[in-house]
């Protein structure tokens, strides 16, 4: 299944800064209502907002739609062990 979904595009299409559909996810790593982090096929991605839910979630696809308010939208490289690293580096300092 890995094979099928990294040959998949990554594209994110942003309604009214309210809406927001991304295809290209291979995994979702962590959420809540005011951070996302996920998977995709070229890179980790990191959405920030608030009131964040997700509305649509094909995993076959890779396809995943959230609403909410968006205010951050940012690509990571490295694990996702580095993610965690930095996050709770973030939150200790």
């Amino acid at each position: 299944m890995d094979k099928e979904i990294a040959s998949f595009n990554h594209n994110i299409t942003i309604t009214e800064r309210k809406n927001i559909v991304i295809s290209g996810v291979k995994k979702i790593e962590n959420f809540d209502d005011q951070e996302f982090l996920l998977e995709t096929t070229m890179g980790y991605l990191l959405i920030k907002g608030k009131e964040l839910e997700i509305i649509k979630l094909d995993t076959y696809q890779g396809n995943v739609s959230i609403k909410g308010h968006f205010d951050n939208l940012s690509y990571t490289e490295g694990t996702k062990k580095d993610k965690d690293d930095s996050f709770l580096a973030k939150l200790f300092k």
